[in-house]
């Protein structure tokens, strides 16, 4: 059934996400308490609530998003063209400038949303923070209410397991066995953190990021099998 979808109705996206803090310091100590329960069956027992703190982007409780990435096609007779955009800078304005285009441009029953697990992370990570953020849901992210069937939310992780709910596959790894050029040619989701708050290079991440949106795109394409995007039909604005 996707290939009976409008492209020009998707909103491809992406997200990356740090520890809230650059360091565990950073946390009161009530919060390092509730760190330190929530991630005790996952840390090793070697391993300090301190020394995993690293890890704290995965968690919308305990990380923040540094930039949302979104690409959409403007396909009009034969011409075929992926425009690629991104939001940075304080998390609350990244959040309220997304939350602006979805209400704005992709607001209408057929529009959906698309990412690589983001049904799982991206998209319930936006809308816990926006939440703690006080930014008011957009339609297509709130769920309230909604049946399963009028979620208006794709995964191409979800469209690959092919209801093998227990089988994972990174985004590096769909690319590679689709043959779709891989997005994970500079960094990877484990050194964001490091790139943000020590090198401070919010332009490397968000080059990542976007790499990311095209390949989710690439991939979908894959799907339908249609020809892959080429350079020439991908702008950056």
């Amino acid at each position: 059934m996707i290939e009976k979808i409008n492209l020009n109705n998707i909103l491809f996206l992406d997200i990356e996400t740090v520890p809230e803090y650059d360091s565990y310091l950073g946390m009161d100590e009530e919060t390092k308490k509730l760190w330190e329960n929530k991630t005790q069956y996952q840390r090793r027992d070697e391993v300090s609530a301190e020394d995993f703190y690293e890890r704290a982007g995965i968690w919308a409780e305990f990380g923040k998003i540094i930039t949302i990435s979104v690409g959409y096609f403007t396909n009009k007779a034969d011409i075929r063209n992926f425009r690629v955009t991104s939001f940075w800078g304080e998390e609350k304005k990244i959040l309220q400038d997304f939350s602006n285009l979805l209400n704005n441009h992709f607001n209408q029953p057929q529009h959906v949303l698309c990412g690589h697990n983001a049904k799982e992370f991206d998209i319930p990570f936006m809308a816990r923070r926006m939440i703690i953020n006080q930014v008011a849901l957009p339609d297509k992210l709130n769920l309230f209410g909604k049946k399963p069937w009028e979620v208006p939310h794709l995964d191409t992780l979800e469209l690959w397991k092919f209801g093998d709910y227990k089988h994972f596959t990174s985004l590096k790894l769909l690319t590679k066995v689709l043959n779709v050029p891989s997005p994970k040619d500079d960094i990877d989701g484990s050194e964001v953190a490091h790139v943000f708050y020590i090198e401070k290079d919010i332009d490397r991440i968000i080059t990542y990021c976007e790499k990311d949106v095209i390949a989710v795109a690439q991939i979908f394409l894959r799907f339908r099998r249609e020809d892959l995007l080429i350079d020439d039909e991908i702008i950056h604005v």
